[in-house]
């Protein structure tokens, strides 16, 4: 046994989503991302005195939305807080966030891991809270303070340590960030900020019950770099103790280009932050008409989703996982399956493989958004129905589909326009055989003495003189005739 397999760790993740409201938390300044510096502000953001926050409606609506989503109990009465600190990007000295009351608590997400299993990881909390602003270092020897996401509105989702992995973390992070885009509460975009995550990370000696000293790491900015950098912490813990040394509790930066971790400073506790009432919020109510109402509005969740994907469709785990990854990509795939003609288990499958090879590809490849593909739901089905009645062969399809991301035509008519439609007539298929077996007589006497193989080239060499037309089917049905007499 190594020493690391002596230890297991102990996680937990902070997760931070900027919600996709139009306006900010506690007043009228615009939501919007890559605004100029400092032009989304005011006296009301940047704590001037005598102004009064008013909280953003919609911010509630949203924090109720993931409460359910995650399996909460909502709070009908919660308090916001003033979390007190100095830093120069938060002009007021303190942060509104809630502390004591949060409105949204003792919740749950499952997650599947990759052995097949699943497992159920707690949520403590989420509560509402405003962003501080943003300090630039690169300007030189000065730091440059932009205001802009001062009182930008944020969930704030504590899981328990339930993660004993940077696996398990990272598939826990997946499916929070997966939540908040299906529920159009947050866009997810981790490089420009709009999911932030930050882990408290600890060993202890497998067996023991006791919490080690945990450290916690920040600046992390896509999911790989989640779990590199958990990775590495609980390495340097273990590697720590076993020297004779003892874990502090610190906050530590990730540095994704050298893959290490450094101390950024100590790890503050609850009580430094002096945390108290805010006096100028009144108490956040939420009755349960309101709770019911968000309830029935709930789009289909992606653990659900990939579930009925499964049993309704018959894919295979792989393919509805892949598929539900994001709302618009699962929307577009079963848009596709509306337009078949025959809405059988074998379409269904043809339609999930080329969603995930071939569209996949050009959205990835394309750096597009699945809503700007430029072959709609209707022309994908559309091809494969032609396939499947055997207008087109899947050879010639990739020539049909390579023409839709041009023109964004109907497949028929390009189908028609080219003269694609697939040859299935037997005496023209027959004739074609003949003339390409007179050629290959040794071939002949070689795949009739045991070389099954090279059925494979007769095919190939039918459909190089039809041009791709041929129907393989017949082919492959006449050639196994005429080469058994």
């Amino acid at each position: 046994m190594s020493i690391y397999e002596k230890y297991e760790a102990v996680i937990g993740l902070e997760v931070h989503a900027q919600l996709s409201t139009n306006t900010k938390i506690f007043c009228g300044c615009s939501n919007k991302f890559g605004s100029q510096p400092n032009s989304n502000v005011c006296p009301v953001c940047l704590g001037m005195p005598g102004v009064l926050p008013v909280l953003n409606k919609q911010v509630v609506e949203y924090a109720i939305r993931m409460g359910l989503a995650t399996n909460c109990s909502i709070t009908t009465k919660s308090i916001f807080a003033r979390k007190n600190y100095f830093y120069p990007d938060l002009p007021k000295g303190y942060q509104i966030s809630q502390y004591e009351e949060p409105i949204c608590q003792y919740g749950y997400a499952d997650i599947e891991l990759g052995n097949g299993s699943s497992k159920r990881i707690g949520v403590t909390r989420i509560h509402m809270e405003e962003d501080a602003g943003k300090s630039i270092h690169d300007a030189g020897n000065e730091t440059l303070v932009d205001v802009n996401r001062c009182g930008t509105p944020l969930l704030e989702i504590v899981s328990e340590p339930d993660m004993r992995s940077a696996e398990e973390a990272s598939k826990y992070l997946i499916s929070i960030w997966q939540t908040v885009k299906y529920l159009g509460i947050c866009d997810g975009n981790m490089e420009e900020g709009s999911l932030r995550c930050d882990a408290n990370v600890s060993v202890r000696l497998k067996g023991e019950t006791k919490l080690g000293t945990k450290a916690e790491l920040k600046n992390m900015n896509s999911f790989r770099n989640v779990e590199r950098a958990i990775e590495y912490e609980i390495k340097r813990q273990i590697d720590l103790i076993e020297e004779g040394g003892a874990v502090i509790q610190q906050t530590l930066l990730w540095n994704a280009d050298k893959n290490i971790a450094a101390p950024m400073r100590s790890k503050e506790e609850a009580h430094d932050y002096r945390y108290f009432p805010d006096p100028d919020l009144v108490p956040v109510i939420v009755n349960k008409e309101w709770i019911a109402s968000v309830e029935k509005h709930l789009p289909e969740l992606p653990v659900i989703r990939r579930k009925r994907f499964i049993e309704a469709f018959k894919l295979p785990p792989y393919d509805a996982e892949v598929l539900t990854q994001e709302k618009e990509l699962a929307d577009y795939f079963e848009s596709s399956l509306n337009g078949l003609s025959k809405k059988n288990e074998e379409n269904y499958k043809f339609v999930s493989n080329w969603v995930m090879t071939d569209v996949l590809r050009v959205v990835n490849d394309e750096k597009l958004s699945i809503t700007d593909f430029p072959v709609s739901p209707a022309h994908l089905s559309g091809m494969v129905n032609a396939i499947a009645d055997g207008t087109i062969s899947g050879k010639i399809a990739k020539d049909v589909f390579a023409e839709m991301l041009k023109t964004k035509e109907h497949p028929q008519t390009i189908i028609e326009r080219k003269g694609l439609v697939q040859i299935s007539d037997t005496g023209t298929i027959e004739k074609e055989i003949d003339s390409i077996l007179s050629k290959f007589p040794n071939e002949i006497s070689r795949y009739r003495g045991g070389e099954a193989k090279l059925m494979g080239f007769f095919v190939g060499e039918t459909m190089k003189v039809m041009k791709g037309k041929g129907n393989p089917k017949v082919i492959n049905e006449l050639l196994v005739k005429k080469l058994k007499s």
